[in-house]
């Protein structure tokens, strides 16, 4: 590749080799690069090829530009070379968007959201510097400014895939940052070319050459891209980031965003604003997609807040709601029941002889009985019974429109089905329809404290006269 810069361009030669060699070195390239797609056949093969006929068709320009010119002997610019050239765009824009969509990450709208801010900005400054005088320049005929003008305008819808194939979750090896690499060689081949275009520079034959070896190494990056071992990774399934902003996006995002209001200045500085509408339109994209990004944030920490309010109201071992759960829910259960003038029973177990049983059996034993437990008797209950792990082998139920004999009687079909042959004691209480929550609780604690000091496996009832409901034992 570095040969190319000594390449012999004798008179007699007209550049013919030169053309010649970056012609075919282009094509090698290219049709390395769809030799090394069929060999590995990735998700995102479509793709691949149509990289490669991008490259094929952009190194064809110079060969068809010099027949055009040269052979021909035409003159005018743009001319036909140009279709050659410019296919170059569509083709990386379309193969990045195949292999996005085999990536998994195409519908991860925060990164094309940063990707259409930065494109934004940047936009502005490619319609005020290189657009612009396009459009000024009456040497050019209608058709000739739009060929012109479609340049700087497939460079930012390339810069927009490849902000979102960076930003966007995935995998990122050898072969993703080969192929972000090639990308950006030739956005940085074109942005070369337009500066010496817009400050009016004609380069030397060097200066040329040096110009061409960009898109050269870019051709030779994409091949190597394409036979790299971690090229069929680079297409696999991959997992979408959730919209959250590093400290470099949010410095890029701000700096895309000022872009807007600093050309305004500028323009007020120098006494003309000319570009007015331009930046209207652009200011207004801009901070479009800002409130849409934050948006996106913010729906982001509202479902994480309702996943932790999830988490913190669930016990992790049993599934069921937990202690805290509980207290939250209760008040407004037993005011629901007062509405409906309906008895409303608490009942609160406790797993029998419990530390023995985990001493005895292990941990993971005793972690499967509370599962067991829990997943046994909310099987056995209705749909508006509730039932929580109040706290260690301790649970509580809720039972809305039940007394205190069909409240003994649910207990008693929970007992018949308590895993491991284990037993539990029960206090129960039935609501006043006076007493607080809290001393709801504290009379069915009180009952089941009574149940395990009169001999466990049993079902106290609260009351005035400590009624008992005794089913002795069951097993």
């Amino acid at each position: 590749m570095a040969g190319y810069l000594v390449v012999p361009d004798h008179p007699a030669l007209n550049g013919w080799l030169v053309t010649g060699y970056k012609t075919v070195f282009g094509c090698v390239a290219g049709g390395a690069l769809v030799a090394g797609a069929l060999a590995r056949r990735p998700r995102a093969l479509a793709g691949w090829l149509i990289f490669g006929v991008g490259i094929i068709a952009n190194s064809l320009g110079a060969l068809i530009s010099d027949v055009y010119t040269k052979a021909l002997g035409q003159v005018g610019y743009p001319n036909i070379a140009d279709l050659f050239w410019l296919t170059l765009y569509p083709s990386l824009f379309l193969g990045l968007a195949v292999l996005i969509r085999a990536r998994g990450t195409a519908r991860d709208w925060a990164s094309m959201v940063d990707a259409l801010i930065l494109a934004c900005g940047l936009g502005l400054l490619s319609w005020v510097f290189l657009m612009v005088p396009v459009r000024s320049d009456h040497t050019l005929h209608t058709i000739g400014q739009v060929i012109v003008l479609a340049y700087p305008v497939g460079d930012i819808m390339v810069l927009v895939m490849l902000l979102h194939l960076v930003l966007s979750g995935g995998v990122r090896n050898a072969s993703f940052w080969l192929v972000c690499s090639s990308m950006g060689l030739f956005l940085a081949g074109d942005l070369s070319w337009a500066t010496l275009s817009q400050l009016s520079l004609v380069p030397s034959d060097f200066t040329s050459r040096l110009l061409d070896l960009i898109f050269l190494l870019a051709y030779t990056t994409f091949a190597f891209a394409a036979w790299h071992p971690s090229m069929g990774a680079l297409s696999r399934l991959g997992t979408v980031k959730p919209p959250r902003l590093t400290l470099l996006q949010l410095a890029l995002l701000t700096a895309a965003t000022m872009i807007a209001p600093t050309v305004l200045a500028f323009q007020v500085a120098h006494g003309e604003v000319t570009n007015g509408v331009a930046i209207v339109i652009g200011s207004v994209a801009s901070f479009s997609l800002v409130v849409a990004r934050m948006t996106q944030l913010v729906r982001q920490v509202e479902r994480q807040a309702d996943e932790l309010t999830a988490l913190a109201r669930r016990d992790p071992l049993t599934g069921l709601p937990n202690r805290r759960a509980w207290f939250d829910d209760l008040p407004d259960a037993l005011a629901r029941s007062a509405r409906g003038a309906e008895p409303v029973t608490v009942a609160m177990l406790d797993l029998d002889h419990f530390k023995a049983y985990n001493d005895g059996h292990g941990h993971q034993a005793g972690d499967q009985l509370l599962k067991g437990a829990a997943s046994a008797w909310s099987g056995e209950l209705r749909a508006v019974d509730h039932l929580a792990r109040y706290g260690g082998e301790e649970f509580i139920v809720f039972l809305p429109g039940t007394g205190a004999d069909r409240a003994a009687e649910a207990i008693e079909r929970l007992r018949a089905v308590t895993p491991s042959g284990q037993t539990f004691s029960a206090g129960l209480a039935v609501w006043d329809g006076l007493e607080t929550s809290d001393e709801l609780i504290g009379r069915a604690d009180r009952a089941l404290y009574a149940a395990k000091a009169n001999g466990r496996n049993r079902t106290e009832l609260s009351g005035e006269t400590s009624a008992s409901v005794d089913i002795g034992a069951s097993r």
